[in-house]
């Protein structure tokens, strides 16, 4: 399994998917089984990835999000990643990066996400993500 080849992968589809709200294609990328945590502290969502997208892209609207390159080591990868959209009426934007860890195949087995959230729509800022 190329981890560089699984990560850049996953960071593609999840700026694309997001943004149209395809729930089908993130929940793709995830093997039967994994964990998905959306921040450290936090018990691994019910249902996966399934149940995260289904559940946020539900209250999301208007999404424009970009992914950094993947930083790779092992079968594990951390991926940068900027997001604004509007939730229940409110903008926000976040901010944050996601560990992974990839099965044999290329699938993600472990998912654990770290972010801050700002008020309103923030663009990132000069220099994000560039490697």
């Amino acid at each position: 399994m190329d981890t560089m080849a699984a990560a850049v992968r996953w960071g593609e589809t999840w700026e694309r998917a997001w943004q149209a709200g395809d729930v089908a294609s993130i929940v793709a990328l995830y093997a039967t089984g994994a964990s998905y945590r959306s921040l450290p502290f936090r018990e691994p969502e019910d249902g996966g990835a399934l149940g995260y997208v289904s559940r946020t892209f539900a209250e999301e609207s208007q999404v424009w999000c970009r992914f950094g390159p993947p930083m790779v080591a092992g079968s594990r990868a951390t991926v940068e990643w900027w997001a604004a959209f509007d939730e229940t009426g409110a903008a926000i934007t976040l901010a944050g990066a996601t560990v992974l860890r990839f099965d044999a195949s290329g699938l993600v087995v472990d998912h654990v996400d770290y972010w801050v959230q700002a008020d309103g729509r923030v663009d990132p800022f000069p220099g994000w993500a560039v490697p």
